[in-house]
């Protein structure tokens, strides 16, 4: 009989993703993947990177029309759009998260970038909202093996919005009994 829980040798921290149990049901989380955009003493927050929503960027007042997919980034401030970019110090008052991926930066210049053609599409990434814990909450999560904590592979593949399988393929890059929960039915009672 396989054991069906998760066990974590990875923390978490800032720039690592958190991927979620194959049996976790939550609206948000099911067979989700969440890029740490921060994790301190005070809490954490990230965005999911596999939950996209059918909204253009030109709904949102002020922006302009730009080829990409939105991503529900989690259930907090779901009326709010947040960004992460491999703009870096083109876009002032960014945050580096990892190597060179950002979050933030100057909003009303990244709308003149996107209107004058000079953010590419996979440069940036938006979302609706951010996943939360408050200080020691993941963790609790973590001791419960809801959450795997892994290391980005490639900031490319982060950035890439037409990346369908991500929670497939992070599941089976961790081999065992994770590349088997790959292939688990998202309904067990179909199994």
């Amino acid at each position: 009989m396989i054991d069906l829980n998760v066990y974590n040798s990875l923390q978490p921290k800032k720039g690592r993703l958190l991927i979620t149990e194959p049996f976790l049901e939550s609206e948000y989380f099911h067979r989700k993947v969440i890029l740490l955009c921060e994790h301190n003493e005070e809490g954490t927050f990230g965005f999911v990177l596999n939950n996209y929503v059918d909204i253009s960027l030109s709904q949102f007042e002020g922006l302009p029309e730009f080829d990409t997919r939105i991503s529900m980034g989690g259930p907090v401030s779901t009326k709010n759009l947040y960004y992460i970019h491999t703009l870096g110090e083109k876009l002032p008052g960014s945050i580096n998260i990892i190597g060179n991926l950002y979050a933030g930066g100057d909003f009303e210049l990244l709308k003149d970038m996107i209107s004058s053609n000079q953010v590419a599409h996979n440069q940036i990434r938006f979302f609706l909202g951010y996943s939360g814990w408050v200080e020691k909450q993941l963790e609790g999560e973590l001791k419960n093996n809801s959450w795997l904590v892994t290391d980005i592979k490639s900031i490319d593949e982060i950035m890439n919005v037409d990346y369908n399988s991500i929670w497939e393929d992070y599941m089976q890059s961790m081999g065992g009994k994770y590349k088997a929960f790959a292939h688990f039915p998202k309904d067990a009672s179909l199994n």
